[in-house]
């Protein structure tokens, strides 16, 4: 009888912990009509490096990482990589997903010379992409010699 209780309880518990797990997976809402998109350089340049990416964002405001605020968020560039197939998840911090967590709006980045892609991805708190994601348009630039 009293591992009968004790079953429960940790059954209890191991549930409590289980919803509280799913409430800190939910998505942070994005309101209608917002945007996210790279200011500069413009879809197509060539540029010589190093290279200054300047953000833009419409509708939404920029908050810290582990700053909770509703329509908020902080910025986080994709260089030469495709939006993750789960965008449920944090977006991982790697040299082809660069987060932006004290809220910065632009960035210098030094690229090889070629052809290279870059695309906004705005994080809630927690580096999930909002619900729906707000992105910004995949952009090409050619970096020269």
């Amino acid at each position: 009888m009293k591992i009968a209780f004790l079953s429960r309880l940790a059954l209890s518990a191991l549930l409590a912990c289980a919803a509280s797990g799913a409430a800190l997976a939910e998505r942070s809402a994005s309101p209608a009509g917002a945007e996210v998109y790279i200011v500069s350089p413009k879809d197509g340049a060539k540029v010589t490096g190093p290279v200054t990416v300047v953000f833009g964002l419409k509708g939404m405001g920029i908050a810290p990482a582990g700053i909770k605020f509703d329509n908020t968020g902080h910025h986080h560039l994709l260089v030469d990589a495709d939006l993750p197939a789960d965008l449920s998840q944090p977006l991982a911090a790697s040299e082809h997903s660069v987060h932006f967590g004290k809220g910065q709006t632009e960035t210098t980045l030094t690229l090889a010379p070629g052809k290279h892609t870059l695309q906004l991805v705005l994080g809630d708190y927690l580096h999930v992409p909002h619900d729906p994601a707000v992105v910004s348009k995949k952009i090409t630039i050619t970096v020269g010699k």
